[in-house]
C-alpha cells in the first residue's frame, strides 16, 4: 500500500501544474499536434511547452508519433482520463 502511495503522490506532484494540466485538457478530446497544443496553452513559450510534454512523456502519461513535419500527442496513461474527468469541469472549462 505504501508502494502504491508514493506511485500516485508522484503522479499528482507531475500533474500539479497549470500548463501541464492545460495540455492534458486539450488532449481529453483527441490527439494533437504541439501546434494545436500551443494553441491551448498560449501563455507559455514553444520551449517550455517541449519541455512539459516531454515530462509527461517521460513519465508515461503521453505518447507521440511523428507524422511527416508535426508530432502528434495522445494521452497514453488511462489513470490520467477518470482524474482529468474529474477535474474537467473545474478546469478544463473556459473562464466566464
Amino acid at each position: 500500500m505504501e508502494e502504491q502511495a508514493r506511485k500516485i503522490a508522484e503522479l499528482l506532484k507531475l500533474l500539479a501544474n497549470e500548463h501541464r494540466l492545460l495540455i492534458l485538457c486539450a488532449l481529453m478530446k483527441e490527439p494533437l499536434t504541439v501546434g494545436q497544443i500551443h494553441d491551448h496553452t498560449p501563455g507559455i513559450s514553444g520551449s517550455a511547452l517541449s519541455q512539459h510534454l516531454g515530462q509527461l512523456k517521460n513519465a508515461g502519461i503521453l505518447d507521440s508519433e511523428k507524422q511527416g513535419m508535426n508530432v502528434r500527442y495522445w494521452i497514453r496513461d488511462e489513470r490520467i482520463l477518470p482524474l482529468m474527468g474529474a477535474l474537467k469541469e473545474q478546469y478544463c472549462t473556459e473562464a466566464p
